[in-house]
């Protein structure tokens, strides 16, 4: 049976990692739109599927565990050296996508809450 090499490990990382960013994207993105159609226990779903992956990260140091295995097979190191996303988004990734969700939590709380409408 070939082994596969360096290249094909790190691209098939890449590629989960980039399915699993993509998943968690959609989470974030589902969070306000099951807010606004009062669908508080889809929201409260989306959000506790994002805080999962916000503890991974927080267990190891900010970084996503792919990340770790993807610098096996790599000396790269550009911030996009581990999922196929542009440098510059790669790069903000935690801070548009923290903010995003953290801002779909405080919208989901405000209309759950009766604070708006």
């Amino acid at each position: 049976m070939p082994s596969i090499t360096p290249a094909q490990a790190l691209c098939a990382i890449r590629t989960l990692h980039t399915i699993v960013w993509v998943f968690f994207v959609l989470c974030i993105g589902a969070i306000p739109v099951c807010a606004l159609r009062a669908n508080y226990r889809g929201a409260a779903l989306f959000i506790g599927l994002v805080f999962v992956e916000v503890i991974i990260l927080a267990l190891n140091e900010r970084r996503c565990p792919l990340t770790a295995m993807a610098a096996r097979y790599t000396a790269d190191r550009r911030a996009n050296f581990d999922i196929f996303l542009p440098e510059w988004l790669a790069r903000h990734n935690k801070l548009i996508f923290g903010g995003l969700y953290v801002s779909g939590v405080l919208f989901t709380l405000t209309l759950w809450l009766g604070g708006w409408c």
